[in-house]
């Protein structure tokens, strides 16, 4: 049958008295109801018990701090509570102040503050166990009742309507509960907080929450493993099945607690001699099969039970053997260290077990006719078949050497590579090979013809394709070259072989002043004043190229200036472009390309005729006109090699000829720098 929620709390009760503690509290029933309100109950005693404890200490010590109580418990803080509370009440009692606490201090250390002040040394009383002995009941008037207990119409007396704490406010009282708990919608009862479910336990991984009354404990996920249990804080403690009586072991053995088991050691102990068996039983120990003889030398060991003897031995030895110094077995008699030599000089002695034999040395042969012993020449019995390369007999043996490039192995008869780059023999790099080695040298260097061994400097600057390595100069160092490049208007590109102009317009190492423009030619830059005529103005679609630098002036006539408008010269552009010096000029080199810009009228009625109108010295350029993508163009080409440095302004003319007249006409004033370098 379940038992009642007040049979649990007796039992919880019951248990705290006895134990003076909640841990390992056993569950007496499988109903959650009961595991709640036995727990509880055990709890609450334990409180009530710690509390009259600390009351009674302080009552007979007069002081809190000596009690040695672990603060982290809370039994230890319920003992320091009263026993401050039961301090506080002495005091007042001393210095003759009231006994109503405040109620600040909370309803339980109201009680214990008014019953150490209204009570005596000879101790106070708060009821705390069910157990202790019943005081004599004493009739008082309800006047004395009233005088004496100013508590008596307090409404939180006996606890009042809350079904933990209460506190009285006057008029009315105010519940509320203890850690772990919270006030219901009626105000009155208090309700466990399941931490688990809301989250605000603190176990960690590998930890399971378990919900208690008022708390929670943490549970391990895995077990502890046989012979082990788990303790209210998760911990793995050794379960004592010597203690327990869950051992088995018979009624003549003694359980023997072991971490994690046990171990059964027989009540019966062997005497000396005889060892236990698994059962118990008594077997004897045969001590003449044991590693150390127990018999000295010359004696034989024989077992008794229990014990064992020693008995001697006399043997005796035939012809080539003698007994041994302790006279126990017999030993061969070593013929060949005597010093009479059986054999005679030349020879060697072999003893044998009782004998002995006589031989010639290793090396040797027995030889009939003179019945000594001769050299035996290896060398020659077995050719090629001891050495790898070379035999030489010696008297008795022989020895192996071995070619040039070769060194004896280990075994003293084979020939393994000699490593002859370990003594550095060659100037720079060596590479072993088998039997010799062979010497090489690093980039920019060759091996010398003469020795084999030296490494002379290539000159890359006197080879064939020396002039095509840089394209300037060529500058020979100890086993490389070095590249560069004039001492101005250039520098040496990333390869380090080729040479960069540099762009002094761009970099503004230039010295053009305010009024000049500079124009960037090969190794060097020109500065430039380049002013557009009367009756013109520059163009501020000014292109800068790569190698070309333009100046473009359109005409701009006055008002009324009818000369002016009727000049066909619409554009003067002024233009500047770098050439190399061709060394190996071989067919003639197209350099500029003026596209012409169709004017207003069809251009099916119009003739543009290209020309050079100035500066061709030497007939040097052509211009042709050419049909490219719909659009004529003027070629402008050198047809004569030109030695910079060079300097011309070719003056270009872009004609438009309608009727024999030309109609428009565009200037282009090209100025040609030839340089004497290009790279």
């Amino acid at each position: 049958a379940e038992l009642s929620v007040e049979e649990c709390c007796d039992k919880g009760v019951e248990w705290a008295n006895k134990n003076r503690k909640c841990a390992s509290l056993p569950l007496i029933s499988e109903s959650r109801e009961c595991s709640m309100a036995q727990e509880q109950c055990c709890h609450s005693q334990l409180q009530k018990q710690s509390c009259s404890d600390g009351a009674e200490f302080a009552n007979a010590r007069h002081e809190c701090h000596s009690h040695p109580a672990d603060n982290s418990s809370c039994e230890a803080r319920d003992f320091k509570t009263c026993c401050y509370c039961c301090l506080l009440g002495k005091a007042a009692q001393v210095q003759g102040q009231s006994c109503d606490p405040n109620p600040k201090m909370g309803y339980q250390c109201g009680i214990v503050f008014r019953s150490c002040c209204g009570k005596g040394p000879e101790g106070i009383d708060l009821s705390i166990s069910d157990d202790a002995p019943k005081k004599q009941q004493v009739e008082i008037s309800k006047e004395e009742l009233d005088q004496e207990d100013p508590y008596l119409h307090d409404g939180c007396r006996g606890g009042g309507p809350c079904s933990q704490q209460c506190r009285d406010t006057g008029s009315s009282y105010v519940c509320s509960c203890f850690v772990g708990y919270q006030l219901q919608p009626d105000g009155i009862t208090c309700e466990d907080i399941n931490e688990c479910i809301t989250g605000t336990h603190s176990c960690g991984l590998g930890q399971t929450c378990v919900n208690t009354l008022g708390s929670f404990r943490c549970q391990r996920d895995t077990s502890c493993g046989t012979g082990y249990e788990l303790t209210d804080d998760s911990r793995c403690k050794d379960i004592d099945e010597c203690e327990t009586g869950t051992h088995n072991c018979p009624p003549d053995f003694i359980c023997q607690n072991t971490p994690g088991s046990f171990r059964c050691r027989p009540k019966l102990q062997c005497m000396s001699g005889f060892i236990q068996d698994a059962l118990g039983n008594c077997i004897d120990i045969n001590e003449c099969l044991s590693t150390n003889t127990p018999c000295p030398a010359g004696q034989i060991c024989i077992n008794t039970d229990g014990s064992f003897t020693c008995q001697r031995i006399s043997p005796s030895c035939g012809r080539g053997y003698h007994l041994n110094e302790d006279g126990t077995r017999c030993v061969d008699v070593d013929e060949c260290s005597s010093s009479s030599q059986p054999c005679g000089e030349g020879h060697v002695c072999i003893n044998a077990p009782g004998n002995y034999r006589c031989e010639c040395k290793a090396g040797y042969t027995f030889d009939v006719i003179s019945r000594t012993c001769i050299d035996i020449n290896e060398c020659r019995r077995y050719p090629g078949r001891l050495c790898a390369h070379k035999c030489e007999n010696t008297p008795g043996s022989y020895y192996c050497t071995c070619t040039m490039g070769f060194k004896l192995s280990a075994d003293g008869r084979s020939c393994e590579d000699l490593n002859e780059c370990e003594s550095n023999p060659c100037s720079q790099e060596c590479a072993n090979v088998y039997g010799s080695y062979q010497c090489y040298c690093r980039r920019g260097f060759q091996l010398s013809d003469i020795d084999g061994i030296s490494c002379e400097d290539i000159d890359e600057c006197a080879l064939p394709t020396g002039g095509h390595i840089c394209s300037f100069r060529c500058i020979n160092i100890p086993g490389s070259f070095q590249c560069t490049c004039p001492s101005s208007g250039y520098r040496l590109a990333p390869n380090a072989r080729n040479c960069q102009d540099i762009d002094e317009c761009v970099a503004e190492s230039h010295n053009c002043s305010f009024n000049e423009t500079c124009f960037n030619i090969q190794g060097g830059f020109r500065c430039l004043s380049l002013e557009c005529p009367e009756n013109y103005r520059k163009s501020g679609d000014t292109v800068r190229l790569e190698k070309t630098d333009t100046i473009r002036c359109i005409k701009s006539c006055r008002p009324n200036d009818v000369n002016c408008v009727l000049d066909p010269v619409h554009t003067i552009s002024h233009t500047v472009i770098s050439l190399p010096t061709f060394r190996e000029f071989t067919r003639p080199e197209e350099i500029i390309f003026l596209r012409a810009i169709t004017p207003t009228y069809p251009a099916n009625q119009a003739d543009i005729i290209f020309d050079i109108t100035e500066g061709n010295l030497r007939d040097s350029f052509d211009i042709i006109k050419r049909y490219m993508d719909g659009m004529t163009v003027g070629v402008v080409r050198q047809v004569r090699p030109i030695v910079g440095p060079f300097h011309a302004i070719l003056k270009l003319e872009m004609n438009y000829v309608m009727g024999g007249v030309v109609s428009h006409r565009n200037i282009v004033n090209v100025h040609i720098f030839v340089s004497e370098y290009w790279f």
